[in-house]
């Protein structure tokens, strides 16, 4: 009979890594608020600008011959957007949807309470918010989206508003897309975070590749999507209601992914207080 802890929640090394984190963040975000809102500001730039790359890029391949074109160029674009999460990270920046996970797992274990927790992720979001903004701005007296690339950013904000105008379906499809994002997003980080990857260049593929499949597939992230749609309203104007919509849906579906299947999963799962109490 296996009766080592270490074998029956292999996970808790991860969980105290968060909860530490956590704690941080927690200080921050009380005592440090305008630091806070900057580490957030500066993930919404990181994010947004590595958005906006991954149109200019596709924006390249379109432009060549061939019916193949612009799938190896959502491949290609795809890769170097991967690379959002990996400067996020190691810049120490602050991503609303990594802290969705964090402060789930911080409140199953009764280290944050719910005011706190909507503190963090209220701050985060208004920060990731402001750091877009200031990108948007920047791109609006520049010509680095011009031509194509702003055609492919239009296409792209107009099949995410389409989502929400085409009623129940297109939430549903928007919810789940949203669902998998973040899913994905905090997998990477449970790996990162797990102990068992050692070296940073490992780390960084692991981050690389979660961002990719969200990229490549279509899934939907709050930020990266509001951040587009503040891009899309300084540019040429947007629905503000069907973004709204958007957004909503998209940060409760990257709760679920993210909070929820990731965060509450792997805290119940590598739960061992009653089994301690048994032994």
């Amino acid at each position: 009979m296996v009766t080592d802890a270490s074998k029956l929640f292999p996970g808790k090394h991860f969980i105290s890594t968060v909860l530490e984190a956590l704690e941080t963040k927690e200080r921050m975000s009380g005592d440090l608020k305008r630091r806070y809102l900057m580490r957030a500001a500066m993930a919404g730039f990181i994010i947004g600008l590595m958005y906006v790359t991954y149109f200019a890029v596709v924006s390249a391949f379109v432009k060549l011959d061939g019916d193949s074109a612009l799938q190896v160029g959502k491949l290609v674009g795809s890769l170097f957007f991967g690379w959002a999460l990996v400067f996020i990270y190691y810049s120490k920046s602050e991503l609303l949807t990594s802290n969705m996970m964090m402060v789930t797992i911080g409140l199953y274990h009764h280290r944050t309470k719910v005011a706190r927790a909507l503190r963090i992720l209220g701050l985060c979001f208004l920060g990731n918010f402001i750091g877009g903004l200031v990108l948007a701005l920047l791109l609006r007296v520049s010509s680095i989206t011009s031509g194509e690339p702003t055609a492919l950013m239009d296409d792209a904000v107009a099949h995410k508003l389409a989502y929400i105008a085409d009623g129940a379906s297109g939430w549903g499809d928007l919810l789940a897309r949203a669902i998998l994002c973040n899913f994905m997003i905090n997998l990477a980080m449970l790996l990162v975070y797990n102990g068992v990857i050692k070296d940073d260049l490992t780390k960084s593929i692991v981050m690389v590749v979660s961002v990719f499949v969200f990229a490549y597939v279509g899934l939907e992230h709050s930020v990266a999507n509001t951040v587009i749609f503040t891009v899309a309203a300084l540019q040429g104007g947007v629905d503000l209601g069907l973004a709204a919509g958007n957004i909503g849906l998209a940060l409760l579906g990257n709760y679920i992914g993210g909070g929820l299947l990731i965060g509450w999963y792997y805290a119940y799962v590598n739960d061992d207080s009653h089994y301690s109490q048994r032994v």
